[in-house]
Order: C-alpha cells, then sequence, then structure tokens
C-alpha cells in the first residue's frame, strides 16, 4: 500500500498524529494505529485517556520545574534532600538519569533546555531567573553545572557561571567522565555516578 492512499480518512488522520511525535516515521505510525485497532475498546480507551489526563493534569514542580503529579515534586518535597546542593540540569530525562545513579542527595533545577542560538534559544526562553533568585534568596551552597558536554552545554555553563558567581556561590562542574559530545540521559549509571561524585570546581 502507499501510504499516500489510505482507505479511510480516520486512519490517515490517526497516523498523521502519531507521525507528528519525534522519531516515528509514518511507516511506523501506520504499524502503532494498526496495532491499536487490533485492541479491544477498554484498553485503546485508557490508552487515549491516559494521554488527555498527562496533557490535563500533569505538573510542573514550582522550586525545581521537573514534571510532578503535584504542586511540589516527591524530590522537593523529600526532608532528606539536601537543599544547600542544586543540580542544574537540562531537562527532565537529565532529572531522571541521575536519579537512577543513586548517587546524589540534593535537589535539581531543571532549565527546560540550553542555549542554542541556531534553534533560536536564548537565556530568556530557559528558567535561569528563577534559579538565579534561589541564590539571591540564600541557603545554597553549592551549584552543580550538570549540563551535556556538547557546545550548547557549554556556553550555557558560562552564561550561568557569569549569572551567578556575583552572588557568592560556590560552582562546579561534572568531572569529565562524561565523554565530550555526549548527552547526561545517554550516558550510563555508573560513569554519571563518578562524574557527579568526582565534580570539579568551574573555571572559565
Amino acid at each position: 500500500m502507499s501510504f499516500s492512499e489510505y482507505p479511510s480518512k480516520l486512519l490517515e488522520n490517526a497516523v498523521n498524529e502519531f507521525a507528528s511525535l519525534p522519531g516515528i516515521g509514518r511507516k511506523t505510525a501506520f504499524r502503532l494505529v494498526m496495532n491499536l485497532l487490533k485492541r479491544d475498546s477498554e484498553e485503546v480507551k485508557r490508552f487515549g485517556e491516559s494521554i488527555i489526563r498527562l496533557h490535563r493534569e500533569i505538573h510542573y514542580c514550582k522550586l525545581c520545574h521537573n514534571i510532578s503529579d503535584s504542586e511540589i515534586c516527591s524530590i522537593c518535597s523529600d526532608e532528606k534532600r539536601d537543599r544547600s546542593l542544586v543540580c542544574v540540569v537540562e531537562n527532565i530525562q537529565d532529572v531522571m538519569a541521575i536519579e537512577n545513579t543513586r548517587q546524589y542527595r540534593g535537589v535539581y533545577h531543571v532549565l527546560g533546555g540550553v542555549i542554542s542560538p541556531v534553534d533560536g534559544i536564548g537565556p530568556g526562553d530557559l528558567k535561569i531567573d528563577t534559579l538565579e533568585e534561589k541564590v539571591k534568596n540564600g541557603g545554597i551552597g553549592e551549584i552543580i553545572l550538570a549540563l551535556s558536554t556538547t557546545m550548547e552545554g557549554d556556553t550555557t555553563n558560562f552564561y550561568l557561571f557569569r549569572r551567578l558567581n556575583k552572588h557568592n556561590v560556590f560552582l562546579s562542574t561534572l568531572a569529565r567522565g562524561v565523554a565530550i559530545g555526549d548527552e547526561l540521559e545517554y550516558t550510563d549509571e555508573i560513569t554519571l555516578g563518578r562524574a557527579i561524585n568526582n565534580r570539579n570546581p568551574y573555571h572559565q
């Protein structure tokens, strides 16, 4: 079958929606839709409702911007966490990767991306103001800059250093056990755990 000629407009619309997701081509989208058609109506209903509820009810933590089921995420609300230690990451996937190492007991700050002029992302598009506000409010002893070791990550690290260094807070970065060009979410847990534990002072 040509993927430009579908026997049903409903089928075509469903394929188009799946194909709009990153990393999903039209052939994969078609297979996913056909798989859903083979399932019973209750399964499909649960599938659809889970996506709708995700979009309607998901929260972003007021303190760190991590995804949460409530206004304050489970990490920020954990009294055993060291709130004087803040790990700055690009996205939620990086929080999950670091948590999987079981080597870190501080809290996080999710920027929501990195500075990338090519993609039209500047400092104003990231959660940097709220990070600086945390530092200004006191109680933070160390900021770990745990961004990917890419050009964009290094640019963002440098910008954060310039913004935060004047507030008398210690800034560190991951040890280079994480290879240059790597993204944290794809780094193995042992390497990432060592990179956190052996972090270094940040230098320009």
